[in-house]
């Protein structure tokens, strides 16, 4: 049983900063990418950042030179950078890993649960990111 726990966000204005973090438990070493995504209830995922087992990032067009994705694999936790905020980067941000059969890491976070079945992946409840103007 794998858990996905994050925190680190709230509210700050925009040009501001914010860190992620997120500890995950259970088999970790089966993990081959995690990352992060931002959707509120009711809406479209929006893919953020990933990182493999390699330890190459990638990131979306959105947050490109603003986010930072790292780990700390002997403390089995993510994080996420978040600098240059814009009021727009307003959202729920989740933790994910996946495991299984490999893919480019931020094409199999936007299809858990779509294409990828939901037994290849897990992710955390959200931390709120709300930036003002």
């Amino acid at each position: 049983y794998v858990q996905m726990v994050e925190s680190g966000g709230g509210q700050v204005q925009a040009g501001g900063s914010l860190k992620l973090s997120c500890t995950a438990s259970g088999k970790t070493e089966d993990f081959y990418c995690m990352g992060w995504f931002a959707q509120a209830p009711g809406k479209k995922r929006e893919v953020i950042a990933g990182i493999d087992t390699g330890d190459m990032t990638s990131y979306a067009d959105s947050v490109k030179g603003r986010f930072t994705i790292s780990r700390d694999s002997a403390k089995n936790t993510l994080y996420l950078q978040m600098d240059s905020l814009k009021f727009e980067d307003t959202d729920l941000y989740h933790c994910v890993a996946i495991w299984g059969p490999r893919q480019e890491c931020l094409s199999a976070i936007k299809a858990l649960g779509v294409t990828l079945p939901v037994d290849y992946g897990a992710w955390g409840q959200g931390t709120q990111v709300t930036v003002s103007l």
